[in-house]
């Protein structure tokens, strides 16, 4: 069932409801990030890399441990080319149906998983994205507690339910905005078409006057 239609009014009424969650960047400048979930995939995100690479354009990653763990050497390579990490935990399980310690485990072991991949610090990896998009206020109090800092999104296409690359681009389209967070998803639901769908979505935004910045740097914003 495609609820891609109900995303932008869930956007207007959870966005102010939580304020403390990333939603969104500033509206007076044109520029936007592209997020990707579910990754990274040994064969979907190595040619998400090309596209970007093509175009010059830093993303930011929300990854499952699991995946993490199955392709590291991909994982390694999208984090040397400089673009943004985030989690999604460990599984693609929904946090609220978590306990507290299941939860914060999923969290560590995710972050582990990256820091062994990347070689890099585990606790600079504080941006959590919740699979599907599912909180509760107390998930978020957790989030905060453990120093995470939640980020959701304004523009979500539902491409993982592959309804068309075309059907995609002209949903982003439709409601892409200075400041727009826009989601896709380069896991195994959705990725097949993603370097496809990213190459339309860039080379007709760059036309709009859009630039492209990480979700680092939209946290900067707001």
């Amino acid at each position: 069932m495609q609820l891609a239609t109900l995303y932008p009014i869930l956007y207007k009424i959870l966005q102010p409801c939580f304020p403390n969650c990333l939603w969104a960047g500033s509206g007076d400048s044109p520029a936007i990030a592209l997020t990707f979930d579910d990754g990274p995939h040994p064969q979907h995100t190595p040619e998400l890399l090309q596209v970007l690479d093509y175009y010059q354009i830093r993303a930011s990653f929300f990854w499952l441990g699991n995946c993490v763990d199955q392709a590291p050497t991909v994982a390694r390579e999208v984090y040397q080319r400089g673009h943004w990490i985030g989690l999604h935990g460990y599984y693609h399980y929904s946090f609220p149906s978590l306990s507290p310690d299941t939860l914060k485990q999923s969290l560590l072991s995710t972050q582990q998983a990256i820091s062994q991949a990347c070689q890099t610090n585990p606790e600079i990896i504080r941006d959590v994205r919740p699979p599907n998009g599912l909180f509760t206020p107390h998930t978020l109090k957790l989030l905060y507690q453990w120093n995470y800092r939640p980020v959701m999104w304004s523009v979500v296409p539902e491409d993982w339910e592959r309804p068309g690359i075309s059907v995609v681009v002209k949903r982003v389209l439709q409601q892409v905005q200075s400041g727009s967070l826009i989601v896709l998803h380069d896991g195994h639901y959705g990725g097949q078409d993603v370097a496809q769908t990213t190459a339309m979505l860039v080379s007709e935004l760059l036309q709009q006057g859009y630039h492209f910045i990480t979700v680092d740097q939209l946290w900067m914003q707001v």
